[in-house]
């Protein structure tokens, strides 16, 4: 290479690169002018966030015209003024009135239908009764016990749906079974009044279609909450927080008792 001509090309290498550098301000400016202002752009869970906006559900009690006890009211605003049952289904089986109850997270009722419960009146489970064969349980130990239940779906001895609600007791809620016709249990289901409603080892018995329309999809694919309302005890006995509690008032209403019957 002749080392004469390098300050010539120096000489024209500098202005070609200051007529670019003034190249590229011009079309910078030009660009500023003619196009928009840019929009922020942000992360995809923070744009979904400044898009989605979540209405709360109101929580309130809807018993769609059903008549019901005082104790299955107070019960159910209970656990809607508290949330108690979080974000749950929940249930209210009345032993006074062999009446099952099925609602909504937010308090609207889903169905009610007339239940069989524990042939012995009582709020308690004999300890270790869930163990026993059950052609050990004596009558009087047939009880379906009162209180506050986690109920999850599952399936029995007999490979049968059903919604636990006290799994170590063995009760549970399933559709009625007609295994001994002396027991009348259909009939039992059918009657107008509560006093031959108790025949079951402990389990909630059900109308058929009511467990498969109402608690199944109620229950059968998340945990819910099942109260069971006491009989002998005091209501604030079996559930203290009822008198901490506020509960607002529910206009009454009126229906045909005991729906399904």
């Amino acid at each position: 290479m002749d080392m004469a001509h390098r300050p010539a090309a120096s000489w024209f290498d500098s202005d070609l690169a200051s007529g670019l550098r003034q190249g590229l301000l011009i079309g910078t400016a030009v660009l500023v002018l003619v196009l928009p202002p840019a929009r922020p752009v942000l992360r995809p869970e923070l744009a979904q966030q400044a898009t989605t906006t979540q209405t709360p559900l109101e929580r309130r009690l809807e018993l769609g015209g059903l008549v019901v006890s005082n104790d299955a009211r107070l019960l159910a605003q209970w656990v809607i003024a508290s949330a108690d049952n979080g974000d749950r289904r929940f249930a209210i089986v009345d032993k006074r009135n062999a009446q099952v109850l099925v609602f909504d997270a937010n308090g609207r009722l889903a169905g009610a239908a007339p239940v069989l419960l524990g042939y012995a009146a009582g709020d308690d489970t004999v300890p270790g009764i869930g163990q026993r064969p059950i052609e050990q349980v004596k009558p009087e130990e047939r009880t379906t016990p009162a209180g506050r239940f986690v109920a999850e779906a599952g399936r029995n001895a007999l490979n049968e749906d059903v919604v636990w609600v006290d799994y170590e007791a063995a009760v549970s809620m399933h559709r009625v079974r007609v295994t001994n016709p002396a027991e009348r249990r259909l009939e039992r289901l059918a009657s107008p009044t509560a006093d031959d409603n108790r025949i079951s080892y402990g389990c909630i018995n059900m109308p058929p279609s009511f467990f498969d329309t109402v608690v199944w999809p109620a229950f059968g694919q998340r945990r819910g909450i099942v109260y069971v309302l006491p009989e002998h005890k005091a209501l604030e006995d079996v559930f203290p927080a009822l008198a901490t509690t506020a509960v607002p008032p529910t206009p009454p209403s009126s229906s045909a008792p005991r729906p399904g019957s």
